[in-house]
């Protein structure tokens, strides 16, 4: 386009002064003046911008995860574009039309085994418009929208393909069931499209969290009269209302959310725990952290779904209102994890912080956040990113959800039969000492000494001891 552009500069001068004179030519047109010659320039250049802003989008990427119940496919897109879809049956076909787009992104290495994704193909339409194919081996329930960029990619088309095969699932807890275990409902932070908190080094929030539940897990199903469940199994997305949904499902005597802090600060650090506030939060770190997380269900699609809950979010506010005994509950449990994660962490706050987490909103399970350590701190980073630190900070809630219990088991299970039986189990953790033991219950050394067979003040870690209980 500038080529079209001709220039000739012509100069006349004397020794007693310079008399100078321009004389430009575009495509046969005259201009005399700088101030032209300067709007001629930047006409082109906003011309050519134009003209590249019309270029079509492209389709650069294609992600997918399979969650229980659905498969999510992520289209990563250079600008944003509208879409339409449509279904159509023997075989089984998902289209997507985008109009005006491309295709660049390697299919090669896209995983969509135990999905219902058998293939993609795609086209260009008689219009120009770009056609995307899902060969699929079962019917399902499409639902698509758009997501807008954010800090970790761009504008994005999600597909979300549920299954139409109803889950069945059977509940981890049966209520009816005498010296039942305890659930806990373990809820790993993020997930899938949304990677959480991106730390040094490339580290997700989604992998550090998913790591620490597991290790959690691992710590509960190996005590006697505990069981755990993961809210999300694997890297997919989970709405958040429905992860308390899912303990819920389960039955769990109680829900704990595991997240890594981020700050704008890198030089902010150190672990927090947080309970539902229903009036208002109880800083201004707590808000912003609320607000942060709350906004994760924009990624998710919440913000695309139709109305049809109404009656459900009006029982919710009802609800609400019984939620004090709960919250209670979550404020003891939360203060007695605080107190063990000190012994192997650094804590940001000292107390159970509160605000208005949209996760923690079950009313009757006691329910906390706990946020491990902040991702956006080198050093906190790194100490989440590592095995070893994240099975000390797991057994070190695990610890504090013991201690909870061990002064309020539900009734019907084994933890309580114990406790009425006027003993109750314990096993020793990394860092124990028999006198701390004894005060913590409240019992005398002696009598923790001789009720245990222990003729010295040895254990060893693992070592299952009895605990009177008056």
């Amino acid at each position: 386009m500038l080529s079209m552009v001709s220039s000739k500069l012509l100069l006349f001068g004397t020794h007693s002064g310079v008399r100078r004179s321009r004389n430009f030519s575009f495509c046969g047109l005259r201009l005399l003046s700088g101030k032209r010659i300067t709007l001629l320039l930047a006409s082109l250049i906003l011309l050519t911008n134009s003209f590249y802003s019309l270029a079509e989008p492209v389709v650069e990427n294609v992600r997918v995860w399979r969650a229980p119940d659905n498969t999510r496919l992520v289209f990563d897109l250079n600008g944003p574009v509208s879409h339409s879809i449509f279904e159509l049956s023997n075989p089984e076909r998902l289209v997507i039309d985008l109009p005006a787009a491309s295709f660049t992104a390697n299919l090669n290495n896209l995983d969509t085994a135990d999905t219902p994704v058998d293939g993609i193909r795609t086209g260009k339409r008689d219009d120009g418009g770009l056609r995307v194919v899902l060969d699929l081996s079962q019917q399902v329930k499409p639902r698509t929208f758009s997501l807008k960029p954010n800090e970790s990619y761009g504008d994005r088309l999600v597909v979300d393909l549920f299954d139409k095969t109803e889950r069945v699932e059977k509940s981890v807890a049966d209520l009816t069931e005498v010296n039942r275990d305890i659930v806990i409902a373990i809820d790993a932070g993020h997930g899938g499209e949304d990677p959480g908190a991106l730390g040094p080094g490339g580290v997700y929030e989604k992998d550090v969290v998913f790591g620490i539940s597991q290790a959690l897990k691992k710590a509960i199903d190996a005590q006697h009269g505990y069981s755990a469940v993961l809210v999300r199994t694997s890297d997919y997305y989970v709405p958040l209302r429905d992860r308390f949904a899912r303990a819920r499902e389960h039955r769990a005597d109680m829900f704990i959310s595991i997240h890594a802090d981020s700050f704008r600060l890198p030089t902010v650090r150190g672990a927090s725990v947080y309970a539902l506030s229903t009036r208002g939060a109880t800083s201004e770190m707590a808000s912003y952290l609320a607000q942060k997380e709350n906004r994760a269900d924009l990624i998710g699609g919440a913000g695309n779904l139709s109305l049809k809950d109404k009656d459900d979010q009006l029982a919710s506010v009802l609800l609400d209102l019984s939620m004090n005994a709960t919250l209670d509950s979550s404020l003891r449990l939360g203060e007695l994890i605080l107190s063990e994660m000190g012994s192997v962490t650094r804590l940001h706050k000292k107390s159970v912080e509160q605000a208005g987490f949209a996760v923690l909103k079950s009313p009757d399970v006691p329910s906390l956040l706990i946020e491990t350590g902040f991702i956006s701190n080198p050093e906190d980073a790194r100490n989440l990113s590592t095995a070893s630190f994240q099975n000390r900070l797991a057994g070190s809630i695990f610890q504090g959800v013991r201690n909870y219990f061990d002064n309020y088991p539900p009734a019907g299970t084994l933890v309580a039969a114990i406790r009425d039986q006027g003993e109750r189990t314990y096993v020793i953790q990394s860092g124990d000492t028999l006198s701390e033991i004894a005060e913590r219950f409240n019992v005398s050394l002696n009598t923790l000494q001789m009720l245990n067979n222990i003729s010295s003040s040895v254990i060893r870690v693992g070592q299952q001891i009895n605990i009177p209980t008056t």
